[in-house]
């Protein structure tokens, strides 16, 4: 059975780190690009952060770069995101997700990934 399961989200006050988790089964991890997205209530999906199949090359959202750092692990099939200086704002579902294409990308449109996970909830207090 294909799946991503993401880890590592919770509560945490203004100013405070969280490390997500995203492990991959039953389906080739290394070879794709993989990115994280969060969804807010009544909001729409929302690009955070990509990283290349490699490892070399990664992407963020202006809203999140210099705060978060994506990584993976390719001999673990687990992708992370650390998240550091977390805001109210930054409260959401995230998700992570395979790219679906292994010639092109990353990109930020969720509809370009293929793969997803079922989220983790991240909530800041103010």
């Amino acid at each position: 059975q294909a799946q991503l399961v993401e880890s590592g989200g919770g509560l945490v006050q203004a100013g405070g780190s969280l490390r997500l988790s995203c492990a991959a089964s039953g389906l080739t991890f290394s070879d794709y690009h993989m990115g994280w997205f969060r969804q807010a209530p009544g909001e729409e999906r929302e690009f955070v952060a990509a990283i290349s199949w490699s490892g070399v090359s990664t992407y963020y959202a202006d809203s999140v770069k210099g705060r978060f750092t994506i990584s993976r692990d390719n001999a673990k099939n687990t992708g992370y995101l650390q998240m550091n200086s977390l805001k109210p704002e930054d409260t959401a579902l995230y998700y992570c997700a395979r790219f679906g294409s292994r010639w092109s990308g990353p990109t930020s449109k969720w509809s370009d990934y293929d793969y997803w996970g079922q989220g983790t909830q991240v909530t800041v207090s103010s």
